[in-house]
């Protein structure tokens, strides 16, 4: 019981190095990402994309608030975090369904490219997030998660983060 007391004495104590921490992981992340499209030649569909948009937001996110040395700007900056966590791990949970769980026709909708340069903008951005291309594809793994399970775990534990800096900022006051 100690070391729990321990563990949450720290979102206390150091909620900037906590923030800090998430802005890492979430650009060690995008990283990764990065290394698997360009290096390993893997090429992300729209609902992959959308998920690297939700962790750039939640790095920025996690980066300005951190950033700030007001307890108010912290609470405000860990709910954000937590909403857009919680949206990323959606779209993350979605694309784990449609892996675990593909239609027989695979229809995630158009190129992400195509849909930017065919529609405006107002148009472009809702089929952006209704997928595209073949998001029922697992082309690597880890220990047996597909990149879709690993981000729902990722933004998962970021979101319980937020959620205890919440909490714990909030019961400081």
């Amino acid at each position: 019981m100690n070391s729990a007391n321990s563990v949450l004495a720290l979102f206390d104590t150091a909620p900037r190095r906590i923030l800090a921490t998430i802005c890492v992981a979430c650009l060690g992340l995008l990283a990764f990402g990065m290394y698997l499209q360009h290096v390993v030649g893997l090429e992300p569909c729209p609902m992959c994309v959308v998920q690297r948009y939700a962790l750039v937001l939640v790095a920025v996110c996690a980066g300005l608030t951190g950033a700030s040395g007001r307890k108010g700007i912290h609470v405000f900056g860990a709910v954000l975090l937590v909403v857009l966590a919680v949206a990323g791990a959606y779209v993350a949970a979605r694309q784990s369904w449609l892996q675990w769980y593909p239609p027989e026709v695979v229809s995630c909708g158009r190129d992400i490219y195509g849909m930017i340069e065919t529609f405006p903008l107002q148009r472009a951005i809702p089929m952006i997030f209704k997928g595209g291309g073949d998001c029922t594809k697992v082309d690597w793994t880890f220990l047996g998660g597909s990149i879709a399970n690993w981000s729902f775990l990722c933004f998962s534990g970021i979101a319980l983060v937020g959620a205890v800096l919440v909490w714990r900022r909030s019961v400081s006051r």
